[in-house]
């Protein structure tokens, strides 16, 4: 029934709303005075030196990818443990190969020295 979608809908006018009002507020209510000091580049409290098109090395993104893939293990293993009871032997042993699986990756990546960082 297209009713019982109301309330979804009442919310998603709501957020957009908000949004849109927010930002309109934002903008009329701000003061604004750039100055060189406003507008230079901020970055954790230190000023910027070279260039920010600069490349970065591989490894740096070997080991985003990896802390991902781990991460994401970690996010599997917590609704496995609450439904543990449930699932019984069989959950326990297809846990085990994915945690096996994901520990011969990690065993891969660093006997390829994808951890070391230099």
């Amino acid at each position: 029934m297209p009713i019982d979608y109301l309330p979804i809908f009442a919310f998603l006018v709501i957020a957009v709303l908000f949004a849109v009002v927010t930002i309109a507020l934002s903008s009329i209510i701000g003061t604004k005075k750039p100055s060189p000091q406003k507008m230079m580049t901020y970055e954790c409290g230190v000023d910027p030196i070279g260039s920010a098109r600069r490349r970065f090395s591989v490894k740096f993104y070997i080991i985003a990818m990896l802390f991902i893939i781990f991460d994401i293990e970690a996010v599997f293993l917590y609704p496995w443990a609450v439904i543990f009871k449930d699932l019984g032997i069989f959950g326990f042993i297809e846990m085990g190969v994915f945690i096996v699986v994901l520990f011969v990756g990690l065993i891969y990546a660093w006997k390829r020295g994808a951890l070391e960082w230099e």
